[in-house]
């Protein structure tokens, strides 16, 4: 369900944790946020829409903190499309909460942006980010796409702060419509970690405080808040749609009593799959079919995180990392206290896709047209990750606006050293060995692709060319598992686009780089309007710049104690001039 409350004993949406630490200064405010309430529970919002990001207070675990939030709304609201939509989001800027990032920007997660590579909402890669108080139009169609993704913020660690919410294309023509029969707004299942501090002010190594599913959770020796609730009717079947929104921890995910049937894992159709256990990790999603088969009554929805504080990874107690499955007819209550069973947990060799299954390219292990190999390390001394050697930051020039503006080869493209280009309509395999680096296990994600897993995570997993999984997030093992993994795509879809592990903290300690495809293409490929090119102007004429160090937050007891040193920026380093020799083309005002 996203979300629902309506069957919690708190009848009133006022009352969801999410708003209880309000404030109403005045009866006016109380009517502007009961609206802005109702919106949140239950509300979508079309592809054609303005979406107003802006600052709130929010307690979506009983602890009340100022967050980032898009239509008055954390997670932000489902967004839904049909198959063949066009896309026309107006971004409207009004953050203002010196504590957190100002700038901003959208990533359409899963959406390949073909012929739209300036729309996919990368700051420093396909962007400058949108300066506050001022807005900007995503257009772009995902023409054949359908399936379940979602939308974030990708400026610095700022979707951590809350701008992460849900977003479905649905398939009028869906090849497994006749496995179930619910498939909406209901059965949207996000999967959220939640941090007590601003994302700028944490220090040291990030560890989130709850687990949210469907924007409400419970923290360990915190509030006994109400549970979001997921409604079904026995004898029903659903298709339950799962997105991971995490910023950091994999989730090991279940519903007690149900098996789990899988039809898609990130947008691509897959053979049915039925399973006990998900491992899911950030970015991924997958739809799974439940059939409501059970008697009547209340069971466990179970998130366990492999990462959190205050012992959040040992269980449930007290409803943490939990929420709820109801059937109608069952008492508005919690399910008693159980074990987990464990049972066929999803392994993602398991999965083929339903039509096209063939990874692209000559069926034998570097045999790609480009065989690329990226060796990831970390420094314990500057806590870097790195790249092949180089550490990904961040360029205040986006790579986009150099290849415009005339650069061609690799060694004149920004940053030095994390830019890799690539021929036109070439079969590209690229092999990640896990070697041992820090915080794993490193789910990476490439914008502008599906990739075919020809060899997933694990000691010894063999190579499959025939029918390996298509996604476009695959973890690469956990740590010291001797796991190497390989994948392949083909560059068909010409611009800049950035390969990186999706924990937000690690893409900003530098573990990404960026695939420049048929970069004599691009720019034909990828026509930019003219507000596109008004974006880098505006953001540098903000004075102070909005990515300027932020102000630390004041913390409780509870949080790590606040630091301006790790805040996310958009490198200003020396890099900041070179901007002023690119010659952008002439635009009209935005």
């Amino acid at each position: 369900m996203y979300p629902d409350v309506s069957s919690s004993p708190r009848s009133s949406p006022l009352l969801n944790p999410l708003l209880m630490g309000r404030m109403f200064p005045s009866p006016f405010t109380f009517l502007a946020l009961f609206a802005s309430a109702s919106l949140s529970w239950g509300a979508s919002i079309s592809p054609s829409s303005s979406l107003v990001i802006s600052n709130d207070v929010v307690s979506p675990d009983g602890f009340q903190r100022s967050a980032i939030v898009a239509q008055g709304s954390f997670p932000a609201p489902l967004m839904k499309a049909n198959k063949g939509d066009r896309f026309r989001v107006n971004v409207v800027n009004q953050l203002d909460d010196p504590t957190m990032l100002r700038g901003t920007s959208i990533h359409w997660h899963g959406i390949l942006q073909r012929g739209s590579n300036w729309a996919d909402g990368a700051a420093g890669i396909t962007q400058c980010p949108i300066a506050p108080g001022h807005s900007f139009v995503y257009d772009f169609k995902p023409q054949a796409q359908s399936g379940t993704f979602w939308y974030h913020s990708h400026f610095g660690t700022q979707y951590c702060d809350g701008l992460r919410g849900p977003m479905v294309i649905y398939d009028p023509n869906d090849p497994y419509k006749h496995m179930y029969d619910v498939d909406d707004e209901t059965t949207v299942i996000t999967l959220a970690d939640w941090f007590h501090e601003p994302a700028p002010s944490i220090s040291g190594i990030p560890s989130n405080d709850a687990t949210l599913i469907n924007g409400i959770g419970r923290y360990p020796g915190g509030p006994k808040i109400d549970l979001a609730v997921v409604n079904v009717i026995r004898g029903k079947r659903y298709r339950m749609r799962l997105i991971s929104i995490a910023c950091d921890p994999n989730y090991m995910f279940s519903i007690d009593g149900h098996q789990l049937t899988i039809i898609e894992a990130d947008g691509e159709n897959v053979e049915p799959v039925t399973v006990d256990q998900i491992q899911i990790f950030t970015g991924q999603r997958y739809s799974f079919v439940l059939n409501a088969n059970q008697p009547v009554g209340n069971y466990w929805i179970r998130s366990l995180p492999n990462s959190g504080k205050n012992n959040l990874t040992d269980g449930f107690d007290h409803g943490i990392n939990s929420a709820i499955l109801r059937y109608k007819g069952a008492p508005k209550s919690e399910p008693p206290v159980s074990k987990i069973i464990a049972g066929k947990l999803l392994e993602e060799t398991d999965l083929h896709p339903l039509t096209n299954p063939a990874a692209p390219g000559i069926p034998q292990p570097g045999h790609a047209d480009v065989n690329i190999n990226l060796a990831l390390a970390f420094n314990a001394t500057s806590f870097k990750f790195s790249v092949n050697g180089t550490t990904f930051e961040s360029p205040s020039v986006p790579v986009l606006l150099q290849i415009l503006s005339g650069a061609q080869d690799a060694r004149d493209l920004l940053p030095h050293g994390s830019v890799i280009t690539l021929p036109r309509n070439k079969v590209i395999e690229v092999t990640i060995p896990e070697a041992g680096v820090v915080g794993g296990p490193h789910p990476f994600h490439l914008h502008g692709n599906y990739f075919s897993v020809v060899r997933s995570a694990g000691n010894n997993t063999p190579y499959n060319f025939h029918n390996p999984v298509r996604r476009d997030v695959v973890s690469i093992g956990e740590v010291k598992s001797g796991s190497e993994v390989t994948i392949r795509f083909t560059t068909d879809n010409p611009g800049p686009w950035i390969f990186h592990c999706h924990i937000d903290f690690h893409l900003q300690g530098g573990l990404g780089i960026v695939f420049v495809a048929d970069e004599p293409h691009v720019k034909q490929a990828n026509p930019v309007p003219d507000s596109w090119k008004q974006l880098c102007p505006i953001y540098d004429a903000l004075n102070p710049p909005s990515d300027s160090p932020v102000t630390s937050s004041p913390v409780s007891s509870s949080a790590n104690s606040p630091s301006t040193s790790s805040a996310p920026t958009i490198s200003k380093s020396a890099v900041t001039s070179t901007r002023a020799t690119l010659t952008t083309p002439s635009a009209t005002s935005a």
